[in-house]
């Protein structure tokens, strides 16, 4: 295990798609300014709105395979055959070089290989409170086919069942239940 050179803090959030770990961890990141987003790599396309370098560091498949190559991910992972997802070292000392605390928002298998990494991380699991529900709030999205709605339906029940090798489970029933107790649950590992 490794712990930066830092104050040695990693905050990870991980959930299946669609059950609000962004929405949280946005919250979060208003409240608490020590914490800095680790914006994560990928090979799929833009959504509309999403910005280069702020919600994605948007590669092509080909280079995202050049950089594991080089070993340039702490960690990373083929999601869906040429779509992959990852956390660049870069990423990491850009974040520790400003002095603050690196927050995650990975899927669940980053989230579970980060955390096997780092001695002095929090990870939270953002549960759903269903799976119907969380196919709703996919397709309410409107950024996706059917059939690939129903994909990350069919991902999210595995990813579901690797909630347990997460620190903690914060159940998104409500959202605002969900970021106040999100809240008090940072703010408590910070103090300690």
């Amino acid at each position: 295990m490794q712990t930066p050179n830092n104050n040695g803090k990693m905050l990870i959030f991980s959930a299946p798609s669609g059950a609000g770990k962004t929405t949280i961890l946005r919250h979060l990141l208003q409240h608490f300014l020590q914490l800095e987003f680790s914006v994560s790599a990928c090979s799929r396309q833009p959504r509309e709105g999403e910005v280069d370098g702020r919600d994605y560091h948007f590669l092509s498949a080909d280079e995202f395979r050049a950089r594991i190559e080089r070993n340039e991910f702490v960690e990373w992972e083929e999601v869906y055959p040429s779509h992959f997802y990852g956390t660049l070292w870069s990423e990491l000392h850009r974040i520790w070089n400003n002095g603050n605390i690196v927050a995650f928002d990975v899927d669940v298998k980053g989230g579970i290989n980060l955390r096997s990494k780092f001695d002095n991380a929090l990870s939270v699991f953002i549960m759903p409170p269903s799976i119907e529900v969380l196919r709703q709030r996919l397709l309410n999205r409107g950024t996706e086919t059917l059939e690939k709605v129903e994909m990350r339906v069919q991902r999210a029940q595995e990813e579901m069942s690797y909630a347990q090798q997460f620190d903690k489970i914060l159940l998104n029933d409500n959202l605002s239940e969900a970021q106040a107790q999100a809240l008090q649950m940072v703010k408590s590992w910070l103090n300690s």
